[in-house]
């Protein structure tokens, strides 16, 4: 639909006019995402601001602005809420720029960048001790929901497989593998979705990044978010820098005091197996954002992501039965026919 035409455009634009009052303004599309919220950058005179439109009946935006006002209370470079409108879904916010990390990050600004969202990241940790109470849990049921997506919507109905007892035990007993190495870690705040599209590269010292898209916070595991960074779905890096930069930070909660009981064995092991968790959702999600939503953009990105599977799983004997399965499915070479 011509943005001029939609009714809900045309009902935040009255809206902005109240909140800005009265004055002359120009609004374009920001940014849209995976849900069904929507951005626009509104120009007023020398600044900028985003509105964010977000239908009630298909978004909840109340954890947005809760965890909006935790992110600032800690000092990091998340969006201020400047205005809301919790009936008709509208929100005025403040502007992080349009340049994520994954439009700027090359071989010679990865170290800087990857720095700054790293103590960002520890930042998030460590003062995000204080919600925790307040974040929903990533508890073994959602953990398993989510890893439920690979069987449900790129296996069976991208793939159109259709699996027998035996496959879906071996699926079972990986999963539930998978959710007791996640809930074996100490409990943090978990933005959920810490990735390149995510982050705001800005200019300002000391402000860089910006980080969106943190309503779907819990209170998880603590290697959650630095392997949606480093092992991301839309970026890859080579294993050895990977690897270099997860040793940087298992220094850094050290020298800080926290988690020194952490060994760095024990937690490359937890990296690897939540990146294995997080990358079979993140493909599941893939695929129904495909077959269910219409946005078929997101399937380029599948054989990166479940590429860190077969790559990380050979060295964990509990996950050789599922990479049989995979390969029995011919996962592996359906993932270098699409890559090829």
């Amino acid at each position: 639909m011509n943005i001029q035409q939609d009714a809900r455009f045309s009902r935040l634009k009255v809206w902005l006019q109240d909140q800005l009052n009265d004055a002359e303004f120009q609004i374009e599309p920001a940014s849209a995402d995976a849900s069904f919220r929507r951005y626009f950058r509104v120009t007023q005179s020398n600044q900028t601001l985003i509105a964010m439109d977000a239908p009630p009946d298909k978004e909840d935006s109340h954890p947005f602005v809760r965890i909006a006002g935790y992110l600032n209370a800690i000092h990091i470079n998340a969006p201020r809420v400047l205005a809301e409108n919790f009936s008709e879904g509208f929100f005025l916010l403040s502007d992080l720029g349009h340049r994520h990390y994954l439009s700027v990050l090359n071989q010679d600004n990865a170290a800087q960048l990857y720095a700054d969202a790293m103590q960002t990241l520890f930042q998030i940790q460590q003062g995000g001790a204080t919600y925790l109470s307040s974040l929903p849990p990533y508890d073994e049921a959602l953990l398993l929901r989510e890893m439920h997506l690979f069987r449900d919507w790129y296996l069976q109905t991208h793939l159109g497989l259709s699996l027998s007892a035996a496959q879906l035990a071996v699926l079972a007993d990986a999963f539930a593998f998978l959710a007791g190495q996640a809930l074996s870690q100490p409990r943090v705040f978990v933005h959920r979705d810490y990735h390149s599209r995510n982050l705001m590269y800005v200019a300002q010292a000391g402000n860089n990044p910006g980080v969106l898209d943190f309503q779907d916070a819990v209170a998880g595991p603590l290697t959650y978010d630095l392997v949606s960074l480093l092992r991301d779905c839309y970026i890859a890096w080579p294993r050895t820098q990977v690897m270099a930069w997860v040793a940087d930070y298992h220094r850094h909660l050290h020298d800080a005091g926290m988690f020194r009981e952490i060994t760095l064995e024990q937690f490359v092991r937890w990296f690897d197996l939540m990146g294995v968790q997080r990358q079979l959702k993140a493909s599941g999600i893939f695929a129904r954002l495909n077959h269910r939503d219409g946005k078929p953009g997101y399937l380029n990105d599948i054989p990166r992501t479940l590429g860190y599977i077969l790559q990380v799983a050979p060295d964990y004997p509990a996950l050789h039965g599922f990479l049989t399965l995979l390969d029995e499915l011919a996962v592996p070479a359906r993932l270098q026919q699409v890559s090829a």
